[in-house]
């Protein structure tokens, strides 16, 4: 996948410009379209760059949990093969 010119929170201050401003006219001050513009509307709709920020934060969390819970079910089909064989 492409990587973006812009940051996630960069992204959101330009929406919030665009509410100000008018999205023609802060598609063109950035260089971006406006359809791109209003891709970001509406993915970023109410969010604050705090929350951008936060929101990945948890991400990587969550992904990280998922990684130690898969590795747990491993081991534990693991032990079960194990039980299994011995008897």
């Amino acid at each position: 996948m492409k990587k973006s010119r812009f940051s996630e929170e960069q992204m959101v201050r330009i929406v919030r410009d665009s509410d100000a401003g008018g999205v023609p006219a802060t598609a063109k001050k950035h260089g971006i379209s406006e359809q791109t513009l209003y891709i970001w509307q509406k993915k970023f709709g109410a969010l604050e760059a705090s929350d951008v920020r936060r929101l990945k934060v948890l991400e990587q969390e969550n992904g990280r949990l998922k990684k130690i819970l898969a590795d747990r079910d491993l081991e534990l089909d693991v032990m079960k093969e194990i039980n299994r064989k011995k008897w």
